[in-house]
């Protein structure tokens, strides 16, 4: 996975602590990471139908629908699209010791066990919820730590 869904996660958890739109730079400053990049993962979260982005002047990102609504897959669809992982390119008929055609009707070993992984990965982002997230850092750094992080967005900056 990109280094962009990281961050588009980390976003969509602490959108979940604001009610009014917060500006990407104003993100890119609280994770430090390059604002013009970020601004590129929350545009792809605003395609997909993630987030909303307000213009004007109190503009900014706002989660679109209830965080226990949106998954860590959406988020990685979101940012890196839906294809698998693994695309199967028919190797095994390539080369000097080639399989024929007529062996090759079902997918092989290697392709069945990667589509397998590719499965038990959809299913287990498909489980992680952007609220259990921000359950999960609240229990992790401890009680309010997203309540800081919404009142440090809201202050005019640094």
């Amino acid at each position: 996975m990109s280094e962009g869904v990281e961050w588009a996660v980390h976003c969509c958890v602490v959108l979940t602590s604001v009610a009014a739109p917060v500006p990407a730079a104003r993100l890119a400053e609280l994770h430090q990471v390059s604002p013009t990049y970020l601004a590129k993962q929350l545009q792809a979260l605003a395609r997909a139908g993630l987030v909303f982005s307000v213009q004007g002047k109190s503009g900014g990102y706002v989660l679109s629908r209830p965080p226990a609504e949106i998954t860590l897959l959406d988020v990685v669809e979101a940012i890196d699209g839906p294809e698998p992982a693994f695309v199967c390119t028919e190797i095994r008929q390539r080369g000097p010791m080639a399989t024929p055609a007529e062996y090759c009707t079902t997918p092989c070993p290697i392709s069945r066990a990667m589509a397998a992984s590719e499965s038990a990965r959809r299913d287990a982002l498909r489980s992680v919820t952007i609220a259990g997230l921000a359950e999960q850092v609240e229990a992790g750094s401890g009680a309010g730590t997203l309540n800081g992080v919404a009142a440090w967005l809201g202050s005019t900056g640094t």
